[in-house]
């Protein structure tokens, strides 16, 4: 997990800089941050997708149209003024310690 969450970090570093240095060109700059994710990656075992589904405060995953959501959000003008922000849709799983 220590690569991950380093790489993770470093994602969000790199937005914050590029939002910095591209901001007066209008460029808008953001991290999309999903948590599990109902997904052919996250495969089809009910163990450990409820195992998954346990990590979040919501007790489930996301569906991919919720990701979508979010990105969609993003890439609109309702978030015309939101850059350099690292968003996140993780029902939760970052906070949740249960």
């Amino acid at each position: 997990m220590g690569a991950y969450a380093a790489a993770k970090a470093g994602l969000v570093g790199l937005v914050q800089v590029l939002a910095a240095e591209h901001g007066r060109q209008g460029i808008r700059v953001n991290a999309l941050l999903p948590g599990g994710t109902r997904t052919a990656m996250a495969g089809t075992d009910p163990a450990v997708l409820e195992r998954v589904a346990g990590l979040h405060a919501l007790g489930r995953i996301a569906e991919p149209a919720e990701i979508a959501e979010a990105a969609a959000f993003l890439l609109s003008e309702r978030a015309s003024f939101v850059t350099g922000a690292a968003v996140l849709a993780d029902g939760g799983n970052s906070v949740f310690k249960g």
